[in-house]
Parts: structure tokens; sequence; C-alpha cells
């Protein structure tokens, strides 16, 4: 997830060009009356790299949980699943801060990219493995611990590239959900195929391949001179002294997060989400549906899951509210549907609806998030103060997840669920309910971050 500012930034002063407009001489031709201006263009080489560089390595990321339960699984057991995902959870819960900071202080571009090639060479060691035999469990813990690590540097960067690589935020966020959807759809699909025709480990050989391209793609990102330099360095750099101490860092990202009210109230609900929706909705309605209706109705309705999160990700690219998250907290009050579904075991038809409509509202949310935190956060503190809001998500997440199965010990299933739904809806109330989260308006970029210049 991701955030934005308490305050509209102020508007440029009346001597600057419009954000919408080109810098150039185009900028001395009158503005049409007849109509809004045009908005300025997505695909230009710098976007279409970054897309490409996410998509691929979206892709990979689905085909990995399909590829640790059904190869894993099949050595380990569920508790060896469990603990390779824990591990990889908590490495990142425990460094995705630091990421922040570097991010921040030596470029996000060139920190994805040292991340994804990391992430190369734990997939490669793992196919290489798994190719020639079973490989041992130290192995997949040690693996998943520095993925981990690496996806911690990744994942704060992701945020403040898009500012950097597109004029039009919000667009590129919803471009980028669509992709992040579609990729959920093929991937996990595409890895249980591969393993049934092949072996686990051309699923890792493939998955190590999408971060070869990923890292390829940020490699060639040519970034504008006044808003980050051609080898990648971010404007923060200007801000952020290296001598500067990791901790005084920190602080400072601590300091930004906390001055905005509407982001740390976000990530407070989120938590609580994590806790009681997110974190225990996969185990349970996989095995109250699985139970009920097969495991092939649990994959349909998952599939179904990926085609709402397809429309909202096309919604959120259509329409451009004034207050982004207090339209995004009206559409999370429909993700109700989908733990609400399950726990009153509606039919087939009851929960593929459920998770369609679940499905384009957690996107739709996910665009408005995104893109307020690009456009009402400093370029010099993006990073940390994604890497803040990532960490309390995440945990909360994690600490739903652990939580599930003792659960389950002492309330039945549905009855967790029925809790769920009921926490969303609270949840929305509580979104709409505060002030800085219900009156944040919709911002361009922010003042000092420069636009890309076009190709």
């Amino acid at each position: 997830m991701t955030t934005t500012h308490d305050q509209t930034p102020p508007p440029p002063p009346h001597g600057d060009p419009p954000r919408d407009r080109p810098a150039g001489p185009e900028a001395l031709a009158p503005p049409h009356a007849d109509g809004p201006p045009a908005r300025p263009p997505l695909w230009d080489r710098r976007f279409t790299l970054y897309f490409t560089a996410r998509t691929v390595s979206l892709v990979g990321d689905a085909m990995m949980p399909v590829a640790a339960a059904l190869a894993v699984g099949a050595l380990y057991g569920i508790s060896g699943v469990g603990l390779v995902l824990g591990v990889w959870t908590g490495t990142f819960v425990l460094l995705v801060l630091f990421g922040g900071v570097f991010a921040d202080r030596f470029g996000a571009r060139r920190m994805m990219v040292g991340a994804d090639l990391v992430r190369v060479l734990t997939q490669g060691v793992l196919a290489a493995a798994f190719f020639t035999g079973p490989p041992p469990f130290w192995l997949l813990v040690t693996t998943a611990a520095v993925a981990g690590a690496a996806v911690a540097m990744f994942l704060p960067g992701v945020n403040g590239m898009v500012p950097l690589v597109a004029r039009d935020p919000q667009r590129a966020n919803a471009t980028l959900k669509v992709a992040d959807a579609l990729a959920h759809l093929l991937g996990p699909a595409s890895a249980g195929l591969l393993i049934a025709l092949t072996s686990a480990g051309t699923v890792y050989a493939i998955d190590a391949g999408t971060f070869l391209l990923s890292a390829l793609c940020l490699a060639l990102i040519r970034l504008a001179p006044g808003g980050a330099s051609a080898d990648g360095t971010t404007g923060a750099d200007a801000t952020v002294p290296r001598a500067s101490s990791l901790r005084r860092d920190l602080r400072q990202g601590w300091h930004e997060f906390r001055s905005r009210t509407w982001m740390w109230a976000v990530i407070l609900i989120w938590v609580v989400y994590g806790v009681l929706i997110f974190g225990p909705l996969v185990p349970l309605s996989s095995a109250l549906i699985g139970d009920r209706l097969g495991p092939d109705a649990y994959g349909l309705a998952v599939s179904f899951l990926g085609v709402g999160t397809v429309l909202g990700g096309l919604l959120a690219l259509r329409t451009r509210p004034a207050r982004p998250l207090a339209a995004g907290a009206v559409a999370m009050a429909l993700y109700t549907a989908l733990p609400l579904c399950v726990a009153l075991d509606a039919g087939l038809p009851g929960l593929l609806a459920g998770h369609a409509l679940g499905g384009g509202a957690l996107a739709f949310w996910s665009v408005m998030w995104a893109t307020s935190v690009q456009t009402h956060t400093p370029p010099a503190v993006l990073n940390r103060v994604t890497a803040y809001e990532l960490a309390g998500s995440v945990s909360g997440i994690a600490l739903g997840q652990i939580l599930a199965g003792p659960a389950t010990a002492l309330f039945p299933p549905g009855g967790l669920l029925l809790v769920s739904a009921g926490t969303c809806l609270a949840g929305s109330v509580a979104l709409l309910a505060t002030p800085a989260i219900r009156g944040l308006r919709r911002a361009g970029p922010p003042r000092d971050a420069t636009p890309p210049v076009g190709d």
C-alpha cells in the first residue's frame, strides 16, 4: 500500500506552466478553451521499460506461491512451506525500513536493479538444486531469507519510481494494477502446469529469467536530469547527504510518516485489516470452499478475484475523484462481499460474484492510495515513507496468517470470516469518519518533482 499528504501542496506560481502542459515551445500555444487540456502521453520509452520490468517480475512472483506449495510441500509438508514463507516475510519486515533509506540515498532504480540481480542468483540456485535432486531444507530457508532481504531493498523504490517515469501517476498506477492482476491470473496456472509437465526446477529457472529481464529493463531507463540522473539516482540524493547517519535518515522518514495524519491513520486501520481480514482470508476460505465445493471451485473463485482486479484497475484508469481516499473507502466497503459470501456458504455463482466484487474494490483503493502517496509526499523522502507503510501493512498480514491456525481451534472458520466481513465494513466507516482521510484532495505531482522529459 501507499499513501498521501494531509494538505494539498500549493499551486505553482502564476508564471509557471501548468503541470499537464509541456515545458518546451508547445507551452507558448494558447490552451484550448473548448475542453480540458489533453492528458500527457503515458507510453513513452521510459514508462514502457518500467512497465515491462514490473510485469515480467510480477508474473514470476505470481508463480512462486504455487511452486512453494507444490514443490516444497511435497518434500517437507505444510510446516515446511510455512517456515520457508515465514522466513521470507520476517526478513522482509525486518529490513524494509533500511531499504527505504538506501533507495533515498543511492537511488530507487539502482537498488531495484541490484535486488533483481540478487534474486536471479537465489532463484537460479534453487532451479539447479531442484534439477539435480531434492534440495536440502537449509538451502530453501537460506534462499528465502536472502530473497526476502532483496525484496525489502526493491519494494520501497517501486512507489518512488512511478512519478519519475510517468507524468500522470494515476494512469500509470492503474495500468500497473491491471498488469498485476493479469500476472496473478496467468502465473499460478502456468506454474501448476509447468510442475506437472516438467519439474519445479523449470518454474524457478523461469522466475530467475524474469528477474534478469526486469533488471535489464530498469538499467536501460534514463531519467530526466532535473528529477534523476542518467544512472538512476533520484532527487533524494540532493537532500540526503551520504555522510548522514542511518539512524537520522530513519528518524526523518518516521517524522514525515507521522506528520501526515491521513497516512498513519490509514496504516493503523490496515494493520487491523491485515490481522482480521487479509491474513486469515486465504487459509480459511481455501479450506471452507475446498471442503464444500472442491479445490477446482476455489481455484475458479481466485480467478474471478483476478478478473475483478482487472476491472477495478480499468475503472481507476478512467475516473479521477476529487477526494481519492474517500472514493477508495467507499469501494472498500464492497470488499465486505468477499469474506461474507464464503462465511455464508454461498453457491458457486455467489462466490464468483463476491470474489470479483472484492477484487475490483481492492484494486480501485490500491490505485487511489498509491497515487495519493506519490503526489503528496516530497520525492526526497518518498521511498522511506513507503517503507514505513509497507512495514505496517505487511506486519499485520503476517500476524493474521500466524494466528489463523490457532484461531480455528477456538472458533469455527465461518464465524471467523463473519468477523472479517464486519471488520471490513467497520474499517470503511472509520476511513470515511476520519477528516484527514475523507478530506484529502487529488493533487498533481509534488512541486519539487521534475516530470520526465519526453523521449
